[in-house]
Parts: structure tokens; C-alpha cells; sequence
């Protein structure tokens, strides 16, 4: 397992989330399991919300994340525990996903996506369980 707080120790916040950090196909893959009372609508609007921080224009970045597939949970295999929202992202660098995940790993404004920050404060109140789990393919 990657410790990232002793990794963004030893290189710096800078180095940690620069694009051509760790380069290679990292894909991040996440997992919501909705509150009770979540709406259809609701729903609905986390996944939108997720989808469009691909299209958001980062200053001094630009758009680097390469890409964002989501759905709901389809599978009949009865191994699901619960997660009915699916996500996968794909990163070119480890430093984009760093600059992506932003807190809890690391908290300057300076080195994290916002409009991830963003969307988890709106999905939060919805969110009853989340999995997140990244490999480098």
C-alpha cells in the first residue's frame, strides 16, 4: 500500500500534485452508496456534478483529467454490499490524481482541485458510504 502523506513528505506539495509527477495510466475508481432518503433526482445530480468536473478549466492547468465514466450499479451477482453509483476516472500522473484527491491527503489551496472540494461538499449530505480504490494500469 502507498503511504501518499510520506510520499507528499518527501517530494513536497509542488512536486506531489505537478502533472508530470509518476506518469502512466492511473485509474481511480469510486463507489457511493446513497443516504435513505436520497431522491431519484438527487441521484441524479451527483452523478451529473462528478461528470462535469472533467470539462472544468483549471487555472494554470488546464483540463487533466483524461477521463470519467459513471452508472449506476447493474450487476446480478449479489456482491455489490450496498454501492449503486460506480465511477471510474482515468489520470495521465500520479500528480494529477494528487492535485484531484486534494483533502484528506494534502490541504493547500494552492496545489488541489477545488471544484473537487466542491462537489464533495454538495454530495456529502447524500453519501451514506464511499469506496475509493486506484491502481496504476
Amino acid at each position: 500500500m502507498t503511504d501518499l502523506r510520506a510520499e507528499l513528505d518527501r517530494v513536497g506539495v509542488e512536486r506531489f500534485t505537478a502533472p508530470d509527477y509518476a506518469p502512466g495510466d492511473v485509474v481511480h475508481i469510486v463507489l457511493f452508496r446513497f443516504t435513505d432518503d436520497t431522491t431519484p433526482e438527487q441521484r441524479r445530480e451527483v452523478e451529473a456534478r462528478f461528470r462535469l468536473l472533467q470539462s472544468e478549466p483549471y487555472p494554470r492547468r488546464g483540463r487533466y483529467i483524461v477521463s470519467i465514466q459513471a452508472g449506476e450499479q447493474a450487476s446480478g451477482e449479489g456482491a455489490d454490499q450496498g454501492f449503486e453509483l460506480g465511477v471510474v476516472m482515468r489520470f495521465a500522473s500520479e500528480g494529477d490524481r494528487n492535485y484531484y484527491v486534494g483533502a484528506p491527503v494534502q490541504t493547500d489551496l494552492e496545489y488541489f482541485d477545488r471544484a473537487h472540494a466542491a462537489f464533495k461538499e454538495f454530495a456529502g449530505p447524500f453519501i451514506a458510504g464511499v469506496l475509493v480504490y486506484d491502481f496504476v494500469d
